[in-house]
């Protein structure tokens, strides 16, 4: 029996030590706290002395004696000091406190006066009826603090009064037999180990569930559903063995089948009941109510609505996404999500586990939207149902509120307008709403409105970008069509004069051919909308003595200043003429008739560098950096496109090149085209 009293007590010395940690760690220095941690020191130490004394008989009976009634005066003192709070707040009479003040002092007392001062004969009495005037006082403390604590607050306080008040009723049938027959019962008195051991959970959810005892301790819910579980599932098991062995023993020549039987439907039972959605629901809604102050474990929630909103877990639609991460919150398991469109009407966009309803006319939803954009609450239908009063103004319309198992209808809102709204429908088992359950599905329904504008600006964008490419697509095409067509003009232009002229004839027939050429092009440009770029070595000067040619029928006429005869670059060679044709036609849009357009090309450090110098009007620096090369920005009015500049850096640049541009308004400009030679790619 001793093994068991030293088990018991070391075993609460333990627990008592967690929760001393937990307690110091966390202490701010408020009364109730400090009291708290001294109360649970005392005790901890209380537990290993009588562990040690259980076991080895090492401890005087001073010492055992005098923890006893330190015991006493710390939890007794402790309680006095949250009566003597409530007292204060409340303006209630302190007298019977004070009065129990007295008693305790003076039964603490008994138990570590000296044998000298009492007569042999009584002595351990009065230490036994010390004990048990201290149990009393204990119990009546317990007592006047539940009946004055509020009956919403008594959560609070009511295991610290089962913990507390079973510690005092059992030292008070201890003392109580002990004074009665002169002496302490062995088994009582080992027991007292794992009373005190019982006791220390308790005390923790208490501290738990009071912040301002300076106890912030957590404790993850989920692992107490599954400890619980577990725990649950191994005290059936075990019982179930005890039921089997004892159909075993009295089952005669049957027994042995029989139990074989009722083990096996004992676990198809317990499988059973673990894989039921209704029985875990059941199970979270207990522990949640009696184990922890707050209903959710806030975090949790939180990262459990972020990875299902992101797809983190599931591959369904954002929209299916919506419905559940709302319906896990109070374990509903169906609903609909309805979206409210620009043209201000509700459409519905999804379902989960809930039929879509048949509506073949106008939803008549627009009293709803209003009073969500106005209130913003959280619409309970049977409430509304039943207290039409409470939400005033407003009008459901009756195949709503006829939708089979329908329950609450959720807002979502962003930057405080009404996008949308869930309907979920009725949990697994009946949930109590109160203000959290409310506050957390606005919260999230107000995260997972973020979600679904971003979903919405992300779809908006990418339409936005498909007609932006097909407007730089069409924009590229003019550009070029607008070159082939200023071509083709001169050609029609000098007909009439140059006609006969076989040399001019032969041009002209180069010159249509190229702009075919150019349009066969673009239109598979067009056809495919993807760039047909074909690389393939081109020798530089030869198509920049071409552009120059093709460009020379326009004033002022381009020179080609170069000493390089090849340089060859990796390049399709009609967008490098046309890119250059567009540098040399911007230059002679800017210089005077009388000016001069320069061409250059040479090679240095593997790359081909290509000048066209103008000594036209220029550019200054700020147009150059903001203005040059964006896109659809144009100086010629409407006879530009804006994309000659933008189209020869991008290429350029696709070479694995660069364009540099120096330039000043009144003395020209000079493009450098670098561009890394063919023999750098090998």
């Amino acid at each position: 029996m001793s093994e068991f009293a030293v088990l018991g007590f070391t075993f609460a010395a333990v627990l008592l030590l967690i929760l001393l940690l937990l307690l110091l760690t966390s202490w701010r220095g408020r009364l109730q706290g400090g009291l708290m941690l001294a109360a649970t020191f005392i005790t901890m130490v209380w537990s290993g002395l009588f562990a040690l004394q259980s076991g080895f008989r090492l401890v005087p009976g001073v010492v055992i004696w005098g923890m006893e009634a330190l015991k006493n005066l710390a939890w007794c003192g402790f309680l006095m000091v949250l009566l003597f709070r409530m007292a204060k707040q409340s303006s209630t009479s302190t007298s019977l406190f004070r009065i129990l003040s007295i008693v305790i002092l003076v039964a603490s007392a008994m138990l570590v006066l000296p044998e000298t001062v009492l007569l042999p004969v009584v002595f351990l009495d009065a230490r036994y009826l010390g004990q048990v005037v201290s149990a009393v006082a204990g119990m009546m403390l317990v007592e006047q603090l539940y009946r004055n604590t509020t009956t919403e607050n008594r959560w609070g306080i009511k295991y610290l009064c089962f913990g507390l008040g079973g510690m005092f009723a059992f030292d008070f049938y201890l003392f109580s037999d002990a004074l009665l027959f002169k002496r302490i019962d062995a088994d009582l008195w080992y027991a007292r180990g794992g009373v005190a051991a019982m006791i220390v959970p308790l005390l923790a959810i208490t501290a738990a569930r009071n912040p301002t005892w300076s106890l912030d301790l957590f404790v993850s819910k989920r692992i107490v559903f599954h400890t619980t579980t577990l725990l649950s599932a191994g005290v059936y098991m075990l019982l179930m063995a005890f039921a089997g062995y004892y159909i075993k023993l009295y089952g005669g020549e049957w027994g042995a089948v029989l139990q074989i039987t009722f083990l096996f439907a004992a676990v198809l039972v317990l499988v059973a009941l673990l894989f039921s959605g209704q029985v875990r629901a059941r199970a979270k809604v207990f522990i949640n109510k009696h184990f922890f102050s707050y209903r959710y474990d806030y975090r949790e929630e939180w990262l459990r609505l972020i990875r299902l909103l992101s797809g983190q877990e599931v591959k369904e639609p954002l929209f299916e996404r919506v419905i559940w991460a709302l319906g896990e919150i109070v374990d509903s398991t169906g609903g609909l999500l309805w979206l409210y469109s620009e043209n201000r009407e509700c459409e519905l966009v999804a379902n989960r586990n809930q039929p879509r309803p048949e509506i073949e006319s106008d939803p008549e939803l627009g009293s709803l939207v209003d009073f969500l954009g106005n209130r913003q609450w959280v619409i309970n239908l049977d409430e509304y149902t039943s207290q039409p009063e409470l939400y005033e103004a407003l009008i459901l319309p009756p195949w709503l509120t006829s939708l089979e198992g329908g329950w609450l209808i959720v807002p979502l809102i962003h930057d405080d307008r009404v996008m949308g709204f869930v309907f979920l429908t009725k949990p697994r088992t009946r949930i109590k709403l109160n203000w959290e359950n409310l506050d957390l599905l606005k919260t999230a329904g107000r995260q997972a409105a973020s979600y679904l504008t971003l979903y919405k600006t992300a779809e908006a964008l990418t339409e936005a970008k498909q007609f932006d490419g097909f407007n730089r697509l069409s924009a590229f095409v003019v550009h070029d069509l607008k070159n082939l067509i200023a071509q083709l003009s001169l050609i029609v232009k000098n007909a009439e004069k140059h006609r006969q002229n076989p040399a001019f004839v032969d041009d002209a027939f180069l010159t249509i051919d190229n702009a075919v050429r150019k349009m066969t092009r673009l239109m598979s440009y067009m056809r495919s909308s993807v760039t047909d770029e074909r690389r393939s070595r081109v020798e530089l000067s030869h198509i920049l003595k071409e552009t120059i040619a093709a460009k020379s029928m326009q004033e002022p006429v381009p020179r080609l200043m170069t000493d390089t005869d090849e340089v060859w670059v990796l390049a399709d060679p009609d967008r490098m003429e046309a890119v250059l044709g567009h540098v040399i036609q911007n230059a002679q849009d800017a210089t005077n008739l009388g000016g001069s357009v320069e061409a250059g090309l040479h090679s240095a450090d593997k790359m081909a560098i290509v000048e066209i110098a103008d000594d036209g009007s220029g550019m200054d620096e700020l147009f150059i950096r903001e203005r040059l090369f964006r896109p659809f920005d144009s100086t010629k009015g409407l006879t530009g496109m804006g994309v000659g500049a933008y189209e020869c850096r991008e290429f350029i640049h696709s070479l694995g090149g660069r364009v540099e541009v120096y330039s000043r308004v009144g003395e020209g400009t000079r493009f450098k085209l670098i561009i890394p030679l063919a023999d750098t790619y090998t």
